[in-house]
This record gives C-alpha cells, structure tokens and sequence, in this order.
C-alpha cells in the first residue's frame, strides 16, 4: 500500500488588520505632508510676492519723496502734496505755473485731480471697479528712473510694476501696482495712496496683516477699493469686511471678473479648479 503524502497546511491570503491599519496611516501621512508642502509653497511665493514686489515699490515711493521733496509727480516748485499734482489745475491754470501770492486753498480746490500714476496702458477708469479713475499722463517708470531710483524686478525690465504669482487654484495671475490721490471721505483710505490690483483673497489677507495687523477689508492702512462706507452711527469701529470671505469667482454658474465680482463669489460660491480665483483690487496709504 502507497503511504500517504504528509499534510500540508495552506497558508491563509490576503492582508491582517494590522497591516491595513499601517498602509493607511502610511498615506494619511502622506497626503498630509503633501497638503502641508503646498501651503508652505504659497506663503513662500506670498512672502516673496511682498519683500520683492510690495515693500520695494514701498521703499522707492519713499525714496522719490526723500530725493525730490515732493511726492510722486507732484510740482517741485509749487507742490500741491498729491498724487500727479504737475497734471492738476488751480483757477484755470496749471497748477505748478500759479504765482507765489495765490491762495491755493484746499487739495480739493484744485481740478483735474485724483489721476492714476501706472506704467504703460495701465487699466482704464472703472475698468476694475466703480472706484478706478482716469489714468495720469505721467508715467510711473519714468518718474522712478528720473529720480534715479531702482525699481523693483516686477516681470522684467519695462514691466517692473508688474509681479506674476499663482492663485489658490494653481491658475497664473497678475499685480499690478499704481499709485493716486483719493479725495477725503474715500472709504478706501483718504489721501496718497498705492493701488495694488489683481489680489486673491488669501493673497490680500497675507498683505493685510503684515502691514496693520489684522486681515479686515475696510479697517486700517490697506482696505479694499470700493468697500461699502460704515454710515450707521451705532456701528461705528464694529467689524468690517472679509477679503470676499472665498476663493471663488462665480456668478450664476458664469464665471464673473467685471466689478462687483467679489460680492458676487460670496454669494455663488462656485470654486472648480479650472476657475481663476477672484481678484480684488486694494488700497494701501501712503505717509506722504
């Protein structure tokens, strides 16, 4: 009789709890690491976007007022102390030709005021918002160069007020950066002040809080273009406004970049990953 072959025991497929357990906390770490590097990234490009970009047209606006006693296209013989002052009239007479013996009254008093300094094309009035005004004749590269003053590296010679970044949704956007004389009243800040256009949300909030502290929209130095006024008298110093609370930029499944289109995302909310963030436009005054 052939004896019988010896019994073998099947090993048992498949993986144990354990060894699930640990695969999946392998890539719970890792797509957490992942998430963690791309947060990392964009406040590296934020805090690059502010030292490279921001403060140097900061430190070059100061220096131009230091160098030349006036501040940016003003009249060095008659300064009137705004923005592209040399442009303005006073009693129907340019205002750096009026005599030394005439009252000039009031910034207010003076016409053909609040123009836009911008490089190149620049962006018509009311072509961001309500709050845009006419563009000044004066350029803003070539004030800085006759001053002799470096500019900033912008997206390259010619285009130095200029700055290319990436929004929250990986898509390419664009600052660029002005600078005019808001009439007193103006919610967005009264006097000399820099336009910086092409703002996402997050991107404004990084800006916001290094230069007054605190994130809010319509308080302190750097306030978006535009924001509604605080009239009611109860609500005065009460909390003001998000940088447009999201990093959507839709209207009625349209995509929307007209005025109003950060009113409009906080109301939609659509946020796909093909969309462009919404884009603010802010003010940032000046101490000249």
């Amino acid at each position: 009789m052939k004896p019988s072959a010896p019994f073998r025991r099947v090993g048992q497929a498949g993986f144990t709890l354990i060894e699930i357990a640990i695969v999946l906390a392998v890539i719970g770490l890792i797509l957490g690491a992942v998430s963690v590097g791309k947060d990392i990234q964009r406040n590296a490009e934020y805090s690059k976007a502010a030292n490279k970009y921001l403060y140097q047209w900061k430190a070059g606006y100061d220096q131009y007022y230091q160098r030349t006693g006036v501040v940016l296209g003003d009249c060095q013989q008659a300064p009137t102390y705004m923005v592209n002052g040399a442009e303005t009239t006073f009693a129907g007479n340019p205002a750096c030709t009026r005599t030394g013996g005439q009252g000039v009254g009031l910034p207010e008093n003076f016409a053909n005021i609040g123009r836009r300094i911008s490089q190149g094309q620049g962006f018509d009035a009311n072509s961001v918002g309500a709050g845009d005004p006419q563009v000044a004749v004066q350029s803003l590269r070539d004030l800085m160069l006759r001053a002799g003053i470096r500019l900033a590296p912008g997206r390259g010679e010619g285009h130095e007020d200029r700055y290319l970044y990436t929004d929250s949704n990986g898509n390419a956007s664009e600052l660029q950066i002005a600078f005019q004389w808001n009439r007193p009243g103006t919610v967005s800040g009264a006097g000399n002040v820099m336009v910086i256009r092409g703002l996402t949300p997050d991107l404004a909030r990084y800006f916001d809080q290094m230069i007054d502290g605190k994130p809010d929209a319509r308080e302190g130095r750097f306030r978006i273009q535009n924001s509604a006024s605080n009239t009611a008298g109860h609500l005065g110093n009460a909390p003001g406004d998000q940088w447009a609370a999201n990093n959507t930029i839709a209207r009625n499944g349209d995509i929307a970049t007209g005025p109003g289109s950060e009113t409009n995302a906080q109301v939609s909310g659509r946020s796909l990953d093909e969309d462009r963030v919404v884009l603010v436009t802010a003010h940032w005054s000046m101490e000249q």
